[in-house]
């Protein structure tokens, strides 16, 4: 494993155990924290190469080992927010922290073939974990649950879940402000299980499969894959049905079916994510300027975006427009999410100006385009200038919480997983093997060379 792998890991680690103790309190060095992960990335990105002039990757030693033995003391030492029992919460924080210094063991040096079983572990403690935070907390005091709850059942009876009023709602009571497919990916859950959670539970085990896939199931593709499902707030995650997972599933088999030279098909999940989420289309751009996917891909997955959501659209665009724009941009900032623009307005009673927030992000965002657009970037770096301009977007972002901190964290994992999965030297097309140098002919008058015997 690389040092720039071995950055990008450390730099998860430090973002997730900052997000994990964020929910639900404001916290001055919390943000700085961010700020500090944030430049890493940012630097992580700057100086990617494409994975192809790389040497081979390598096994990565101890590292893989030492992040999650580190993980395991973050679950023990950090208690995640719930509204389980006391009880149940140390049981979770328990299986979440001896799940990982298991795998940290089947993960040593030389365990090759302990990789599966690391995975299995991994998947064995999210799937015990989130049943016992939806089972010990079957209804969370939290709008995204209602409405995605009541949401799946209007999507059931063939109704729209736009422009409606959600009953019971502790928040948002009057819109759903998110693109469709949030919805048809979670309604799963509701309708085969009661609740939507273990649509959003299954969709991280997906998540992490195709992670796994992206590193060709390399010792550090399926550590980042483990990493996925054992992250620190998890549960939380899981808990407070955060949306995030129907977003990471679509970019996750993407970039799946780019490393597998699938690129025209990796359009497809690419268009499920921009269905889901408004600001998946923050990427778009850079994936116009990465010549291995390029502007038409972008254009066409952005049509077919446009057709998964255009059913809703067509038949309400009054209340499709109301609760996916206007209802984001008039939210109040909330003074307990940990951004830089709640910082400013807790620490001053100012609030940013919308050109200054704008600027931020169009500043970064131009860097990965030109980036992008000039230098021989890898799929490993393609995913880190994601994860940067997502992450400077949450810090000058009125709310961020968790899940958009997780999303980026997810995306870091995907990027240390392709690293692990590339491919050193030259690639040849595919369908075309590389053609072998004829030996030279030898001069007149020599005698050839013996030929060797077949056997």
């Amino acid at each position: 494993m690389s040092r720039r792998d071995t950055c990008a890991l450390a730099a998860w680690t430090a973002l997730l155990a900052l997000a994990t103790h964020s929910v639900v309190r404001y916290r001055w060095w919390i943000v700085a924290g961010y700020v500090v992960v944030a430049a890493v990335v940012v630097a992580l990105a700057r100086t990617a190469r494409d994975d192809r002039d790389t040497p081979a990757p390598r096994s990565g030693g101890w590292v893989p080992s030492a992040v999650f033995a580190v993980v395991g003391l973050v679950h023990l030492g950090l208690t995640p927010f719930s509204y389980v029992t006391a009880a149940t919460l140390s049981v979770v924080q328990l299986v979440l922290g001896v799940a990982c210094f298991a795998v940290a063991g089947l993960l040593l040096p030389g365990r090759g073939a302990s990789r599966l079983l690391a995975l299995g572990v991994a998947a064995a403690g999210a799937v015990t974990v989130g049943a016992l935070v939806v089972v010990g907390d079957p209804a969370p005091r939290i709008d995204v649950w209602v409405i995605l709850q009541q949401a799946s059942d209007a999507l059931g009876r063939g109704e729209s879940f736009y422009g409606r009023q959600w009953v019971g709602s502790p928040g948002i009571s009057d819109a759903f402000a998110y693109l469709p497919w949030t919805a048809v990916l979670a309604a799963p859950g509701r309708w085969l299980a009661g609740d939507v959670r273990w649509a959003m539970l299954a969709l991280v085990l997906v998540s992490a499969l195709a992670v796994a896939a992206v590193g060709r199931w390399r010792r550090g593709g399926v550590a980042a894959a483990a990493l996925l499902l054992l992250a620190p707030g998890s549960s939380t995650l899981v808990e407070q049905a955060w949306t995030e997972p129907t977003v990471l599933v679509g970019l996750a088999v993407w970039a799946w079916l780019l490393r597998t030279d699938r690129a025209w098909w990796s359009v497809v999940p690419l268009a499920v994510a921009l269905a889901g989420k408004q600001h998946v289309v923050a990427l778009l751009p850079l994936l116009a300027a990465w010549p291995r996917f390029g502007w038409r891909r972008s254009v066409v997955a952005a049509g077919g975006a446009g057709l998964l959501v255009a059913p809703w659209v067509v038949t309400g665009f009054g209340a499709f427009w109301h609760d996916t724009v206007l209802t984001m941009l008039r939210l109040e900032p909330l003074r307990f999410a940990d951004t830089l623009y709640t910082l400013v307005l807790n620490e001053t009673g100012v609030r940013l100006p919308l050109p200054l927030v704008g600027l931020a992000v169009l500043g970064v965002l131009a860097a990965a385009v030109v980036t992008l657009h000039r230098r021989p970037v890898g799929l490993a770096g393609l995913l880190t200038w994601c994860a940067a301009v997502l992450l400077v977007a949450n810090l000058v972002n009125k709310q961020a919480f968790y899940n958009q901190f997780w999303l980026v964290g997810a995306l870091l994992l995907l990027a240390v997983a392709a690293s692990a999965g590339a491919l050193s030297g030259p690639v040849p097309p595919r369908g075309r093997p590389e053609r072998r140098a004829r030996p030279a002919a030898p001069p007149a008058g020599a005698s050839a060379p013996p030929t060797p015997s077949g056997g």
